[in-house]
């Protein structure tokens, strides 16, 4: 839906000559606590078209043969069982994912420290079932009044008492799950016992957003503020920067507020010899140096603005999001001078239910529209029936008008799907008959063996990528993940399918 405003492979140069050149200036290590997303970070592909979600992991591929990886995960998130929404899996089940992912990018994954330790005994099981396969873990004891017992902290006491990590190669990456994870901690532990050692060694800080040369209300960071709200992130000007250097940065505020306490510990650690006078100075993110077409850029995170509250319209329904996090996405959407009818397919979406409703006037059944704008103002929907959801019925359509194949040709023979219809009512006692997007195109690609139309149309499902979709309900969980995984934009109205 977007032309391209971010060039992927010009960022990559970019990016790894500067994690280079902040290397060079430490003899021994540099430490790159890395936050967001590695893979699949498709709020950035969403907000920055042409954007590769899976770059980072490039860019480190890219420095093999100088990489280690530290991966890290609270001992609390373990016992807690939190759970990574984006994913739907735990933490604790998220730390292999992660380990597989560099493996398929070339690089050795295998220590794995587990923060916040409190002897909960769940940790000593985990630690061998990560031990049985191969992984080296390290256990950090939590130090009590972290981080503001400072001279506790920096002392063999504190950073001390933590097995000190080995590592081969010149440049560490720390990452981990998700936030809370004790990254960090990690890296200031490390240069402890480096800087004890006489060792020079060096701490920065990798994290997309909010992107630190663009202005503070630039939609992109608005649209990060959007992505975060649940957590109170809030964008502000670096003030530190500015008193240093006389220029504008942007960072949040969780970032400045605890820089002081940074500082004193860098400052400590080192002897004054590993000194930043700002966290943009501690920051090496070049994303915005990737943009190519700023117009581009605002419109897509526009999109996403709009997007964000939408999505929160829904969770706050389904009891996922506060009210303070929905009048905050709210907030965002009116300080960009943005509002729903922005996007145009939530505005056909409501026009074909009401043509849909006044058509099935006096019949039983709830009406559902699902509506994909498959170029622009270009606008192709599907409607609910005995046989499938609505979400099916629009994507089989979509795919029929991006394979040019007429509407009344059926994709799926009508034997076929009552077939499945039968052993789902009469075998399986399921009170849902009618096919979901997942088991629609599950009989796609079995008729596409035999049925040319078919093939066809499975041929153009990877042309679905980053088109807008407005649902006239809260699609089912099965449908939902569908669609994101092919990767469509999907809103919906807060109001469930049914009037149950």
């Amino acid at each position: 839906m977007f032309k391209k405003g971010f060039d992927t492979d010009k960022y990559l140069k970019e990016q790894r000559a500067y994690i280079l050149k902040r290397a060079e200036r430490h003899e021994h290590k540099l430490y790159i606590e890395c936050g967001g997303k590695l893979l699949h970070d498709l709020h950035a592909s969403r907000v920055l078209p042409g954007y590769d979600p899976d770059v980072k992991m490039r860019v480190f591929s890219s420095l093999t043969d100088k990489i280690d990886v530290i991966l890290c995960i609270s001992a609390k998130d373990i016992e807690n069982k939190k759970i990574r929404a984006d994913f739907n899996r735990t933490y604790s089940e998220d730390v292999l994912n992660i380990i597989d992912d560099f493996k398929k990018y070339g690089m050795i994954c295998n220590k794995v420290v587990i923060t916040r330790y409190t002897n909960q005994a769940s940790i000593v099981s985990y630690k061998h079932f990560l031990t049985r396969r191969g992984i080296k873990v390290y256990i950090h004891k939590e130090i009590p009044n972290y981080p503001f017992n400072i001279e506790t902290i920096v002392s063999d006491k504190g950073y001390g008492s933590n097995p000190y990590i080995e590592t081969d190669k010149p440049i560490v990456i720390v990452t981990a799950p998700g936030p809370g994870s004790g990254k960090l901690a990690t890296c200031l532990s490390q240069l402890y016992h480096d800087f004890k050692n006489n060792k020079n060694s060096g701490y920065a800080k990798f994290e997309t957003f909010p992107i630190w040369n663009l202005p503070i209300d630039h939609p992109v960071n608005l649209a990060y503020e959007s992505a975060t709200a649940d957590l109170g992130d809030v964008n502000r000007i670096d003030h530190f920067y500015l008193e240093a250097t006389g220029k504008i940065a942007v960072n949040y505020n969780r970032d400045l507020e605890a820089f002081p306490i940074l500082k004193n510990l860098l400052e400590k650690i080192s002897s004054n010899s590993l000194v930043y006078n700002s966290p943009t100075d501690m920051g090496i993110n070049r994303a915005g140096f990737g943009i190519i077409d700023d117009e581009c850029v605002r419109k897509a995170a526009e999109f996403e603005i709009i997007r964000r509250y939408m999505k929160s319209e829904v969770d706050y329904l389904d009891m996922r999001c506060t009210q303070e996090c929905l009048n905050r996405c709210l907030s965002i959407m009116n300080k960009a001078n943005l509002k729903i009818s922005d996007r145009a397919v939530v505005g056909e979406c409501e026009n074909k239910l009401k043509e849909q409703i006044k058509r099935k006037k006096g019949k039983d059944g709830i009406v559902c529209v699902g509506v994909i704008e498959v170029a622009d103002n270009v606008f192709i929907s599907g409607t609910n029936s005995y046989r499938m959801h609505a979400s099916t019925a629009m994507i089989f359509n979509a795919l029929k008008y991006l394979s040019s194949i007429k509407d009344n040709v059926d994709l799926i023979s009508k034997d076929i799907i009552d077939s499945v219809l039968y052993m789902k009512l009469e075998l399986m006692n399921e009170k849902g008959t009618s096919l979901n997007l997942d088991e629609g195109l599950i009989c796609l690609s079995l008729s596409a063996a035999r049925d040319a139309n078919a093939r066809l149309a499975i041929s153009h499902l990877s042309d679905l990528a980053g088109m807008e979709v407005h649902m006239s309900h809260i699609p089912s969980a099965i449908d939902m993940n569908t669609m994101l995984k092919l990767k469509l934009n999907v809103t919906s109205n807060p109001q469930y399918p049914s009037k149950s």
